[in-house]
């Protein structure tokens, strides 16, 4: 898919989910990187932090570490130290980072969507989110290139 493709999936998302900022990172070729794919929503002058992650680092960063979900209810006041400063930015509150996994359980990448209020995501939201991430990876390793929807 050409990066017009990924936003539009992307997009498709973030109005699933009712949210105003996503991205999309794949693995680089080391596996301990992630390159961004597709965003919408992050400032002009955010692009260059989240265009190129170290696992670990930052939100999105953290979910390819622990290779599970990493959520924040209100990152504009999140005291963690998982959100860089600068994701503040974003303008999101509620935030949700999801590790997309490969056939071999390798981590392909992550999915990230935030909201302007403050939000719990359920389990069935970040769930649901999994199966949506799952769907699209498994597409692309299969060489499709059709717009995957969401529902």
């Amino acid at each position: 898919m050409n990066d017009v493709e990924w936003r539009a999936w992307l997009k498709e998302v973030l109005d699933d989910f009712g949210c105003d900022v996503g991205s999309l990172h794949f693995t680089d070729e080391t596996g301990e990187n992630l390159g961004l794919v597709a965003q919408i929503g992050v400032p002009e002058e955010l692009l260059e932090r989240v265009s190129y992650i170290p696992f670990g680092k930052g939100i999105a960063g953290a979910a390819a570490q622990r290779r599970e979900p990493v959520e924040m209810c209100n990152l504009q006041i999140d005291q963690s130290g998982v959100a860089r400063p600068a994701a503040k930015k974003t303008e999101a509150a509620g935030t949700l980072a999801i590790p997309l996994f490969g056939p071999g359980g390798e981590v392909f990448g992550t999915l990230g969507i935030g909201m302007r209020q403050p939000h719990d995501f359920s389990d069935a939201e970040k769930h649901r989110l999994a199966e949506v991430g799952a769907r699209m990876v498994a597409s692309r390793l299969a060489g499709k290139t059709e717009f995957f929807g969401v529902i």
